[in-house]
């Protein structure tokens, strides 16, 4: 199948191109956003696929800003539709806003009804996705979701601020995109779907469990309590906001008679750890995860431990001297990361991660940094 996903740089448009691009019956019909003002490569797009994902939307801006934007991105695509009487099965990123009477809410309601009539004039496949709040990692911070902000504002020296406490319902990102992908390979007949949350819950809670995060993890090293799997998204979302700047951590070396002492993980949570020696010059990894919580921990000889972000080309390069010092590094989700022994003798790390190994379901990606 021809894909194509309108809004592939955004929060959305990140996590479903970088899921899509592990399907090997799925081709990506590349897409940019000045598509939107040229029509006839908007045509030439749409034409190609046989499945277009509409992403690209505006969420911010002044009322007649945000409903306009929305309306304007919709029109042209029924226009281009119309003029290459291209036949695509087009899903919608509508909101569960749309009952609600700002101008957010009618811009994805008023969206929806355009492609409805679209799908019924041309006998055509569509699907609006009523979505909730959507959260996890990367999502921009006073813009895509209070928990961006509030994790943003944490992990930089900011004092988050609850502007009205209620409850609410929440998808993690990881699920809304396997849910897309569910809805490329079914091809519904129903024009409105509903996905589920993952969980609901107050603002004044989840800001509660972020902190909890900042305090344990972020400045004392402790692997929080992740007992509960809407508990680890939110942790894993905490974490991608992160500077790179804040990893090694030097380990405490207690020296004694006998030798020496360090600690390498403390948890409130289960997990697994296991230790590798690698050889002179050999490099271990070169794969990321979507879900896993990873540590490594350089305990003798000398580290280049590499990390590079999913459709990045910046790679980040920790040399970790654990014979000096030893250190480690925790892995962020969705980047591809290897470890090389580049010292003069073994190279011995400890690694741990939150959750046990299942081949079946390793959560391992393969990826050349």
């Amino acid at each position: 199948m021809k894909i194509g996903v309108t809004g592939q740089s955004g929060f959305i448009g990140y996590h479903l191109t970088t899921l899509l691009s592990l399907k090997k019956d799925i081709q990506m019909v590349p897409f940019h956003k000045s598509f939107f003002v040229e029509d006839e490569k908007l045509e030439h797009f749409l034409s190609e696929c046989d499945i277009v994902v509409h992403l690209a939307g505006v969420n911010r801006g002044s009322e007649e800003a945000v409903y306009e934007g929305n309306i304007e991105l919709a029109s042209k695509i029924v226009k281009a539709l119309e003029k290459s009487q291209a036949k695509p099965h087009l899903i919608f990123s509508s909101s569960s806003q749309e009952e609600r009477e700002n101008a957010y809410g009618r811009s994805k309601k008023g969206a929806t009804d355009l492609f409805i009539g679209w799908a019924e004039k041309n006998d055509a496949s569509f699907s609006s996705l009523i979505i909730p709040n959507v959260f996890g990692a990367f999502g921009r911070p006073f813009y895509n979701s209070v928990i961006a902000t509030f994790c943003h504002q944490l992990t930089h020296g900011q004092q988050p601020k609850i502007g009205v406490d209620k409850p609410l319902k929440l998808i993690y990102v990881n699920d809304l995109v396997e849910y897309i992908y569910g809805i490329i390979q079914s091809c519904p007949k129903e024009f409105r779907l509903y996905p589920q949350a993952t969980a609901e819950v107050s603002v004044k809670d989840l800001l509660s469990s972020l902190q909890q995060y900042k305090e344990v993890y972020y400045d004392n090293n402790i692997i929080p309590s992740l007992n509960d799997r809407f508990y680890v998204c939110l942790f894993n979302t905490f974490r991608s906001y992160i500077e790179p700047t804040h990893f090694p951590i030097k380990g405490i070396v207690q020296f004694d008679e006998r030798g020496c002492l360090s600690e390498i993980v403390k948890e409130q949570t289960r997990g697994q750890a296991f230790y590798s020696f690698t050889k002179i010059g050999k490099t271990r990894g070169n794969h990321y995860h979507r879900r896993k919580i990873e540590r490594f921990f350089v305990i003798k000889g000398i580290a280049s431990l590499k990390l590079r972000k999913i459709g990045s080309t910046q790679v980040i390069e920790y040399i970790i001297n654990g014979d000096e010092n030893p250190a480690f590094v925790d892995i962020p989700l969705f980047y591809t990361h290897n470890i090389t022994n580049i010292g003069s003798s073994e190279l011995l790390t400890l690694f741990w991660t939150n959750e046990l190994f299942n081949k079946d379901d390793s959560d391992t990606y393969p990826q050349i940094v």
